[in-house]
């Protein structure tokens, strides 16, 4: 556009110049600079640190901005004038050239502004889009009015969101591993790059103001890469200060020294504290029950998100993790709205969980909340250790996990240092066992269990001891201590007889029929089995009797017996759909997989592993199991690149999980899948004809040395299943 000839000559101001670098960006300057083309507006909203003034200045200075826009390339910080119509509208008019002394509107504006194409920045542009300030709605729709100019390429940096419309807003996307080494190696080196920093620079969600403050920090002290990890372990967000008052706090406190944030009221602070607090942020369907004495959450969420101060993630509020620890109680104990959202966790962790109980489907509310209900626990337990309730649900907690998402938890450690007097060490240490067991570590589920035994037994209660003895005889059969497992389980029954017990006396016969099978004998595990169902009603306790049919299905296939087997499991799956227990569906399809594998019946045979893989929800360790059993499938039809695909998965699972037995028969198999593609190789056929199949799938010797009983002992004995809240 040419330059109209009445039109000033005034220069106006140069930009800044550009960052040294802008690591990471390459892909977002891009976009940025194909909007431009079409002079479309643009707005970078963002948490303060996170770069959008070194993205700013990167675009204005790029060759073909230059070449765009010539020398009408304008850059305003808008924090260092008053928030005030006339402020802003006379520092536009000095920064451009327009020559427009003290404007009070557009008006003489206008024909500078309409003279020639221009991009301008408006940077830290949220000091006067406040929406809670003075002159903000005139401020506002000056700048509206400047985004809707044919020939102006209007850009905004911000921390809140209240920008005019019609802006397109570029996603400023998280640093990568190596953008986030680029910036601190670039300011501090101290010899080559190491995993040291690379973790350090994950844990500061690789927040680029962050960054920079530990490495200027690192680079003035001359710390090597140790001291740095060192320094901040020990101080955090305190380290983020640099000797020229560079500081995260100031960029913090900044956002909430703004209008918008101070008309909130006095919670608000403590609010963001508590959603500091917790690493997962606070799931927004909660809010109402996590603060019923703070009004107008909903609003008060949004504001926070406008600002910048925190996002939403996968339906959380959360936020940075720089700023998730500088605005983190200082000392939780001691905020009484973290105290009041705790006893709301506490609660809802209160209910029983148990598949035959009202609210077991709703406690499925853990899957999505256990790393921030782990933390509270962790926090919680540690500031006193003589708190029962918070033991309690500390127990409660792990039950939850194990029925919904079992996993490892840190809280181990902490449960064995309580003093063996501790009354709630025994249900804590009960409830990690079966933790431990769910992910297949069963020797150490062992150890908890014996010490969970000598504690109840010292305390008199013989229920409980008769519990343990039966998850012990559980472990014990894991382990292949057949002998000692039915002795615990026959010791657990005569408890329960002697206090007419009828459902756990079930229980028992269950653990004690299972025993008997995997240790061979099958007509006295049948016989257990049968008392089982014959001691449990018809109503209530269909998940007892579910376990019961399903104990019978598996010793009439190693009976030969494959007619009544699959009567027993489908009876077992109809009652278990009903309930939309998925881990008994599980269990069930998967003992079918193998009575079809063993009858010839291959394409049903997987199938119903698929079937079983559908009903694995939360529950990784069964996913291994399953793909195992496929994997042996797929071993003893010759199929060996899928079994050896399936065994990897299996294996990367199992140590994932750190289960221990699970890696070691995944790891044989392997070895064997291995040793028949060498064979394979080298004779370019594999022996391996019907006669041995059969031998494979017929149950074996015990003493067996053949490839056959090789095969059948690389399967994993998997349990099975919990009953009245006790694993079988």
């Amino acid at each position: 556009m040419a330059t109209n000839a009445f039109m000033p000559t005034i220069s106006g101001e140069s930009p800044p110049p550009p960052p040294r670098a802008c690591f990471g960006r390459n892909g977002l300057i891009e976009e940025i600079i194909g909007f431009t083309e079409s002079l479309t507006p643009i707005a970078l909203i963002g948490a303060g640190g996170i770069g959008k003034t070194s993205i700013a200045l990167t675009v204005l200075h790029d060759d073909r901005i230059k070449k765009r826009f010539g020398k009408n390339r304008w850059f305003i910080r808008c924090d260092q004038f008053p928030a005030s119509h006339i402020h802003f509208l006379s520092r536009l008019s000095k920064v451009i050239g327009a020559g427009a002394e003290n404007p009070e509107d557009m008006v003489p504006l206008r024909p500078f502004l309409s003279s020639r194409d221009m991009i301008i920045f408006l940077d830290n542009a949220e000091s006067i889009l406040d929406p809670q300030g003075a002159s903000a709605q005139e401020i506002y729709d000056s700048v509206e009015e400047l985004s809707r100019f044919s020939n102006i390429c209007l850009c905004v940096t911000s921390r809140i969101s209240t920008v005019p419309p019609h802006f397109r807003h570029p996603i400023i996307p998280a640093l990568s591993v190596e953008a986030a080494c680029d910036i601190f190696y670039g300011i501090h080196n101290s010899g080559g790059r190491s995993d040291i920093i690379s973790n350090l620079l994950k844990q500061l969600d690789f927040h680029p103001l962050s960054i920079t403050l530990l490495a200027t920090v690192a680079s003035h002290n001359m710390w090597d890469y140790d001291r740095v990890a060192r320094e901040w372990d020990t101080h955090l967000t305190q380290v983020l200060q640099t000797d020229y008052d560079g500081s995260l706090a100031a960029t913090v406190e900044l956002s909430l020294a703004s209008s918008m944030f101070c008309q909130l009221g006095p919670d608000a602070r403590d609010l963001l504290g508590v959603i500091a607090f917790f690493p997962q942020g606070i799931d927004e369907k909660n809010t109402s029950w996590l603060f019923p004495i703070t009004p107008s959450q909903t609003n008060i969420f949004d504001k926070f998100c406008m600002l910048s101060l925190t996002y939403r993630s996968n339906g959380f509020i959360t936020m940075l993790a720089p700023l998730r620890d500088y605005l983190c109680p200082k000392s939780p104990e001691f905020s009484p709205l973290l105290h009041t959202t705790k006893r709301c966790y506490f609660r809802r962790l209160s209910v029983y969980v148990d598949p035959g109980s009202p609210g077991f489907e709703e406690a499925q509310w853990i899957t999505s909340e256990d790393v921030n209900v782990e933390h509270l626990l962790d926090v919680f337990t540690s500031s006193d250790t003589n708190m029962d309730d918070v033991w309690n649900i500390c127990a409660n907690f792990m039950g939850h996990l194990y029925w919904h998402k079992p996993r490892p938890v840190i809280l181990g450690s902490k449960i064995e240092r309580l003093p063996d007097s501790h009354p709630s060490k025994p249900s804590c240490l009960f409830e990690l066992s079966r933790l431990f067991g769910s992910v297949g570590n069963h020797v150490e589920r062992k150890r908890l269990l014996v010490h969970t035994l000598k504690l109840w037994g010292e305390q008199g209660n013989d229920l409980q001891v008769a519990d343990t003895l039966g998850v012990l005889a559980v472990t014990n059969r894991r382990l292949g201590l057949y002998t000692e497992g039915i002795w615990q389980a026959k010791e657990s029954l005569e408890i329960f007889k002697r206090f007419n017990h009828t459902s756990w006396q079930a229980y028992s016969l269950q653990i004690l029929a299972r025993l008997l099978y995997e240790d061979g004998q099958l007509d006295a595990a049948e016989e257990a089995a049968s008392q089982s169902i014959n001691l449990l009603p018809d109503r209530g306790e269909e998940y007892k009797v579910c376990q019961s049919y399903n104990v019978l299905g598996d010793i009439c296939c190693s009976k030969g017996e494959a007619g009544k087997a699959i009567s027993y499991f489908g009876t077992a799956l109809r009652i278990s759909s009903s309930f939309n227990w998925h881990d008994i569906q599980f269990w069930i399809l998967y003992s079918l997989a193998g009575l079809f594998f063993n009858e010839g019946r291959f394409d049903d045979a997987h199938t119903h592993i698929e079937l079983a893989k559908s009903h694995v929800v939360n529950v990784t360790y069964l996913l291994g199991c399953a793909m195992h059993r496929q994997s042996n499938f797929w071993y003893l039809q010759h199929r060996l690149e899928e079994a050896r695909s399936g065994a990897l998965y299996a294996v990367n699972v199992f140590e994932k999980l750190g289960a221990v037995k699970g890696v070691r028969v995944c790891r044989e198999l392997l070895q064997w899948i291995e040793e028949e593609t060498n064979k394979a190789v080298a004779s370019d056929e594999l022996d391996f004809n019907g006669e041995l199949l059969d031998a494979v799938l017929l149950p074996m010797p015990v003493n067996s040395s053949s490839l056959a009983h090789r095969s059948e002992q690389s399967h994993l004995h998997y349990p099975t299943h919990t009953l009245m809240g006790h694993e079988f």
